[in-house]
């Protein structure tokens, strides 16, 4: 067995995989740049530690389960009047979140809510947050299975440990007192815990329709609302105005 070959073993033992994969890359740099054992040593371990970074923010963007990527940057304010550069600025700076603030997206389809969601939740995935994504629809089917399978117990649990929780589409589909009670306990685990953003089509006081019990409804809200920034979406639809035709214009 090599020399090289027994350091890069050594290093596997010692769970410095990327390290020992990477090293001979490192030993020839080190030698064109005549390092010192100490600089050598020091760069092998920022590399180690940054592709441990990266490979953690690439486990946690499967986690989350994003339908698409779209970053903050990628959302175009000129079509969104009703949000300025100012307020996306802080939006992005996450402070928020350490805040557990919830923010609620309103306005019709097609105004970038889920975009903006998901630009959001990306940038908190490569800031060290564990984010969530999950439309409203999955979610209850989640919520209902979650003693009888392990997938959804797996999904479960990892919503119930994440930093920020988005839930799109809230009111997608009507529940039954059922489902909205299992909603309503996922909510209190989450008070206190962990942010959530919201999207919808219809602001909270109509949110009653979707859940049925009066009762559940004002407990929803009572969480959500305590520390919540509404953000009003209110421009006309992106994909309406940019859409493609099959005919000549």
């Amino acid at each position: 067995m090599t020399q090289l070959k027994s350091l890069q073993d050594t290093l596997k033992s010692l769970r410095l995989g990327e390290t020992a994969d990477y090293l001979p890359t490192l030993l020839e740099e080190a030698k064109q740049n005549d390092s010192t054992h100490a600089s050598f040593l020091m760069n092998a371990m920022k590399y180690e530690h940054k592709r441990r970074e990266e490979k953690k923010i690439e486990r946690h963007l499967k986690w989350a389960t994003f339908p698409y990527h779209k970053s903050v940057e990628q959302f175009n304010l000129n079509e969104q009047g009703s949000l300025s550069k100012q307020q996306l600025n802080q939006l992005t700076e996450l402070l928020w979140i350490e805040q557990l603030y919830n923010l609620i997206l309103l306005g019709p389809p097609g105004v970038g809510k889920t975009h903006l969601a998901i630009g959001l939740g990306m940038k908190a995935i490569k800031q060290g947050y564990k984010v969530i994504f999950s439309t409203m629809g999955e979610l209850v089917h989640t919520l209902k299975t979650e003693e009888i399978t392990r997938k959804s117990q797996t999904r479960m649990k990892r919503i119930r440990n994440a930093d920020l929780v988005i839930i799109d589409d809230l009111m997608f589909m009507a529940m039954n007192q059922h489902e909205a009670n299992l909603f309503f306990h996922l909510i209190n685990e989450l008070y206190n815990n962990a942010s959530i953003i919201l999207t919808s089509n219809k602001a909270p006081k109509e949110w009653g329709e979707l859940l049925g019990d009066p009762a559940i409804t004002t407990a929803i809200l009572d969480r959500i609302m305590h520390r919540v920034e509404i953000i009003h979406l209110n421009e006309d639809s992106y994909r309406m105005k940019h859409r493609t035709s099959i005919f000549e214009k």
